[in-house]
């Protein structure tokens, strides 16, 4: 990000040097213009003479000397604008680096169905994504075994998704029914958005509709008490069928949101239920390398100035933290409060007698530096009480 700003910063500057040039030059070209007809008039209207005079000869002289010093003035207020121009490419070449090699693992590509996974995961992608053919293409390309059974579910949400966004609601009507059970398990609320949406489709079809809303409305029932609230607004709205619901206290049912939700709330549900996560996990890992990529480059060039790239091994472990942000968090962390470690599963985190919770490690190193080393005795770091370490208990987030 710091270094699209400092690319902006450069492209800013040349749009304001060539606006104030622009101004500039049209005005001095309008006056250079406007002089140059003024002369032109002055000579016609002295047409009788055969020969111009000395004085006219003079102000068409220094009229010939104006318009090339304005000229060249003119030129070289261009040529530095141009000077600007490329100060923007030198800016992109100085924050963008093109090269990534240097924080690149190769090793982590290679092994026994390294490629085919990666060609799994794209393949994946594409289909998440709607785009069957190029996905098609792939399995065969790549010759990948993917079996009908994973295709279907996705053929299935893109249809479905497919009819939400052109507001049709009974392919998706029917999902639910079929999963009503499954979806009720999970506490969701997309049955009830649906038959929402679809009974404020018969009520915009004006009053000759009206009892068939009406009807529909018992579909409510199953949602008498969990969505006691919104049934009580959708009754409500009944009593202005006639006047029109856009002129009515209930014209927030008919904002377009509704329509964007029930897609995403769709999606949602649809993924928890086949076992997948909602975005693919390919644009997840795009996202957040991209967002690595740059602390990483910085670093990288850091250890190379002081002659200390041993620090950055092979190993699954960064040099530096990096903060993906709260969308990249699917679990838990502990730090420890006394090493300040990140806990892994060779030193996960434990809970103390007295509820303090610290990493193994640490409890390891205070019950070695404990003076009741033969009963295994420790104070805690946080309150003076004192436990044995065995009492410990791991915790599991």
């Amino acid at each position: 990000m710091d270094a699209c700003l400092a690319v902006e910063r450069e492209v800013e500057k040349v749009l304001s040097k060539f606006g104030s040039i622009d101004d500039h030059t049209t005005n001095t070209l309008d006056e250079l213009i406007s002089y140059v007809q003024g002369l032109k008039e002055e000579l016609v209207q002295n047409h009788s003479e055969t020969e111009l005079g000395t004085t006219q000869s003079l102000i068409i002289a220094q009229c010939s000397k104006k318009i090339k010093d304005i000229v060249s003035r003119v030129s070289t207020e261009h040529k530095d604008l141009h000077s600007s121009v490329s100060k923007v490419g030198k800016a992109v070449d100085r924050n963008f680096v093109s090269d990534f090699g240097a924080v690149v693992n190769e090793q982590a590509l290679k092994g026994e169905g390294k490629h085919q996974l990666i060609n799994e995961v794209i393949c994946e992608h594409f289909l998440r994504q709607g785009m069957l053919d190029i996905a098609e293409q792939l399995i065969q390309d790549g010759s990948l075994e993917l079996d009908e059974c994973k295709k279907e579910p996705f053929l299935e949400l893109h249809r479905i998704l497919g009819a939400l966004k052109c507001r049709d609601l009974e392919p998706a009507l029917e999902w639910t029914h079929m999963n009503r059970n499954r979806l009720k398990a999970q506490s969701s609320s997309l049955e009830f958005k649906l038959h929402r949406l679809k009974f404020i489709d018969l009520l915009l079809q004006g009053p000759e509709r009206q009892n068939e809303a009406l009807i529909y409305a018992r579909n409510f029932a199953p949602f008498a008490h969990s969505h006691t609230r919104e049934v009580q607004v959708l009754m409500g709205s009944l009593l202005y069928t006639r006047q029109g619901i856009q002129a009515s206290p209930y014209s927030h049912l008919l904002d377009p949101i509704h329509w964007e939700e029930i897609c995403d709330v769709f999606t949602r549900d649809a993924c928890s239920l086949l076992g997948l996560s909602v975005e693919s996990p390919l644009s997840v890992c795009v996202r957040a390398g991209c967002t690595a990529l740059p602390p990483l480059l910085n670093i990288k060039q850091v250890m190379q100035q002081r002659q200390c790239t041993g620090v950055w091994s092979a190993k699954d472990e960064l040099p530096v933290e990096i903060d993906l942000g709260q969308e990249c968090r699917y679990h838990s962390i502990f730090a420890c409060p006394i090493l300040r470690q990140q806990s892994t599963e060779a030193n996960p985190p434990v809970r103390l007698v007295c509820g303090h919770v610290i990493s193994k490690d640490a409890l390891s190193k205070l019950a070695n530096g404990s003076k009741y080393v033969q009963r295994l005795q420790v104070k805690c770091p946080y309150c003076p009480m004192e436990q044995n370490s065995s009492e410990a208990k791991q915790i599991y987030f």
